[in-house]
């Protein structure tokens, strides 16, 4: 884990990156840029994925109008899980392809059975690992994260790849519930703030774009790999 450090009761990561503490409710206990990072929802809970409600709440539909993607667009799903948003992404991109790419075996034998059954033929299933999401470099126009990112154990490890994924100008986008809110009756690790997400992605050196706030109570984040530019370490 790291070195114990008497002064403040503390682990501290050896690269800097992280510091360790006693884990609250629902979090891990690691801390990144000062946010806890949230327990992983594992696949046994893949139904909530496909709730009924989840068209109300979320308007997932809408999530992939607002990316604006070419027809012949190459777009990662981060978090893909069984699949809820790629079969809207692959119809988006009838041209382009799909990169599913989910830590879970499980998921990705979900994410299989879906693509089988509603004959998904551009979308590619990827096993990633909770620091690599396994992308080519420089393979990909945009990636999309709903309510994914604030559960991935080592954040800045995972977009350091993305961003090397990316194409230069490429975008990644984000939906995550609004910490700001204390009427989204989401847990708290698993709500994120603007400022934190700016905070994040903005340390490995991605540019915010704008911030959509269409969804009923989830930001719709965009940031973009700046041309010509290597990523910033932390």
């Amino acid at each position: 884990m790291g070195l114990w450090s008497c002064q403040t009761g503390q682990a501290i990561n050896g690269d800097g990156v992280y510091r360790y503490e006693q884990p609250s409710q629902d979090g891990i206990g690691k801390i990144y840029l000062g946010r806890e990072i949230s327990q992983v929802m594992g696949y046994e809970g893949a139904y909530w994925l496909e709730r009924p409600s989840r068209e109300l709440q979320e308007h997932p539909q809408l999530v992939v109008d607002l990316l604006g993607l070419a027809p012949d667009a190459v777009v990662a799903d981060l978090g893909a899980g069984s699949g809820y948003m790629t079969q809207r992404l692959a119809r988006a991109v009838p041209d382009g392809k799909v990169l599913a790419v989910d830590v879970q075996p499980e998921m990705i034998e979900l994410l299989n059975q879906r693509i089988t059954e509603e004959a998904l033929t551009s979308i590619e299933p990827v096993l990633g690992t909770e620091a690599d999401p396994h992308l080519p470099d420089a393979s990909i126009d945009l990636a999309l994260m709903v309510d994914a990112y604030h559960e991935f154990k080592y954040p800045h490890e995972m977009m350091t790849h993305l961003w090397d994924a990316l194409k230069p100008g490429g975008q990644v986008v984000l939906a995550e519930y609004r910490a700001e809110n204390p009427l989204v009756m989401i847990k708290r690790l698993h709500k994120m703030s603007e400022k934190q997400v700016k905070r994040e992605l903005q340390a490995v050196g991605f540019e915010w774009v704008k911030t959509d706030e269409s969804l009923p109570q989830q930001h719709l984040l965009f940031f973009a790999k700046p041309m010509a530019t290597a990523p910033q370490s932390s």
